[in-house]
């Protein structure tokens, strides 16, 4: 597969009056080892479907504009806070909330490209030898009304099986009422698990009930409903709305330009990287993150698909 990737100097297009596209130099430098493996492990190691699926990304990052989807065009869909990019669970995953009782804007696929945005920016920060994030998902205060469309939920999976294979470590999902707080100190009112169904909401088990068809068996397993988050994440990482220790209120004008000051300079310590390294395509996405060239780590210090 790496042979093969080597050779690409243009990806296919949709457009038929420009069936392709030159390969670029934040293309190549996409293609790292890392992600090749990502793409024959999603494949079963089939290098002629990897390679035609990273074709198709490729050409995906190029058309829905990644490079496009600046932090002014994002802004306003994150000023209430409703995703934060902060702390790592047990594993050393990134850890992303979503909060749709934070939802500020209608429904829209911009409301899409925010997540994907916010994906990007998680994949950013991610240390040498880290490959996954973990999703924190608080359902707290969700009506009906307020559920996330069929449409929008699979646009989102599509885009996450597709486009960011082996990239979902795991998906905590939460009903933030249950967290309750006592004495200055934090416990979660956990309830028998033959009853934990009750937790989450019904119109968001409903929801995931309607888009079960369309996730991945891969996906499903790391999919985790009203688990206690001390397990899955250190309390000194973990927001206090979550039953955690760190105290933290979202202010737009602070937190917003500070992580894509952030992440800005991550990439472009990466990119400096790999043009000191040869601007190879298949260059260890570890020794880009910051590792030594010549050290090894097993990525996430577990299994892929855990």
């Amino acid at each position: 597969l790496l042979e093969t990737a080597k050779t690409w100097t243009e990806k296919p297009s949709s457009t038929p009056s420009n069936p392709s596209i030159p390969i670029t130099d934040l293309d190549r430098i996409w293609l790292t080892r890392e992600c090749l493996l990502r793409y024959l492990r999603a494949t079963r190691w089939d290098v002629d479907q990897a390679a035609q699926r990273l074709r198709a990304t490729l050409t995906w990052r190029h058309e829905y504009g990644l490079e496009k989807h600046t932090p002014e065009y994002i802004s306003p869909e994150n000023a209430t806070g409703k995703q934060v990019l902060t702390g790592f669970d047990i594993a050393g995953r990134p850890c992303l909330y979503l909060n749709p009782s934070k939802q500020n804007t209608e429904r829209s696929n911009k409301q899409v490209e925010h997540l994907v945005y916010m994906l990007e920016r998680t994949l950013d920060v991610m240390p040498p030898g880290q490959e996954t994030l973990a999703l924190l998902i608080n359902f707290m205060k969700k009506t009906g009304g307020d559920r996330p469309p069929l449409w929008q939920g699979k646009a989102v999976l599509n885009i996450l099986q597709s486009h960011y294979p082996e990239r979902l470590g795991r998906a905590l999902v939460v009903n933030g009422k249950h967290i309750k707080y006592a004495s200055g100190s934090v416990h979660l009112s956990w309830l028998p698990a033959d009853r934990i169904p009750s937790l989450v909401p019904w119109v968001v088990w409903g929801f995931f009930k309607l888009i079960n068809p369309f996730i991945d068996p891969a996906t499903r397993e790391k999919l985790k409903f009203d688990q206690d988050l001390r397990d899955l994440v250190p309390t000194a990482q973990l927001l206090k709305t979550h039953g955690g220790d760190v105290n933290f209120e979202y202010d737009h004008d602070v937190y917003w330009p500070a992580l894509n000051e952030l992440c800005a300079k991550k990439r472009a310590a990466m990119m400096e990287r790999w043009e000191q390294a040869g601007k190879k395509v298949g260059e260890s996405e570890y020794y880009l993150r910051g590792g030594k060239a010549n050290e090894t780590t097993e990525v996430n210090g577990d299994t892929p698909n855990s």
